[in-house]
């Protein structure tokens, strides 16, 4: 079963899989943070955005022939999709003029060949949370390249994603909003995840 976290920067999907991993016993594939792009993305997004988007790209393919090495041992969980690389990050920097449309060209093209080969997850747990809530997440966190992240560009990303979820994507989809449900701090939220990848793993 192969289930995986969707959700703006500091949503709280890290934290989300390593709880659901230990509760399943299951197997964590999450984003790569070290991305050495990142910071120099964050101080110039104009000059490094392609780089920055094709580095990840190139670790969600590592990523994906990984799960498909191990596929069948049971519960898979995934730290962002391959699908939130393309149609919320790169587009949205192609939208803000932060990348030319001759890269992006170039990046779908490979996105697309690599999505023909990869299953997509048998549910998307997609975790929606306000400017405000993900401020307040990335600044509790520390990361210092996130420090300064511009509130606007969250809200762009945030509208990209509420748009893919409500309109693009086409699999089962079970919404977490982070600004009333904290399944960190209320058990009652974590478990009713939890019942619907019962349901669904009982189905199987």
């Amino acid at each position: 079963m192969y289930i995986a976290i969707a959700g703006n920067i500091g949503s709280g999907k890290t934290t989300l899989t390593q709880m659901l991993t230990a509760r399943y016993h299951a197997k964590a594939y999450l984003e790569e943070v070290d991305n050495p792009y990142i910071g120099d993305f964050y101080e110039d997004m104009n000059r490094w955005s392609f780089n920055l988007q094709i580095y990840f790209l190139g670790s969600r393919i590592q990523q994906t022939m990984d799960m498909l090495r191990d596929g069948g041992s049971g519960v898979i969980f995934q730290d962002r999709t391959i699908y939130e690389d393309a149609h919320i990050f790169a587009d949205n920097l192609h939208e803000m003029g932060l990348m030319p449309t001759r890269d992006i060209e170039t990046y779908m093209k490979i996105f697309r060949l690599i999505t023909t080969l990869i299953p997509k997850p048998d549910l998307l747990i997609y975790l929606k949370a306000s400017v405000p809530t993900l401020i307040s997440q990335i600044r509790r966190r520390g990361r210092e390249y996130e420090i300064n992240i511009d509130e606007l560009y969250l809200k762009r990303l945030n509208d990209k994603y509420n748009h893919w979820i409500e309109n693009l994507y086409e699999g089962e989809v079970l919404v977490i909003d982070k600004d009333h449900e904290d399944f960190v701090s209320d058990e009652a939220v974590f478990e009713k995840i939890c019942a619907r990848l019962d349901a669904l793993k009982a189905k199987r």
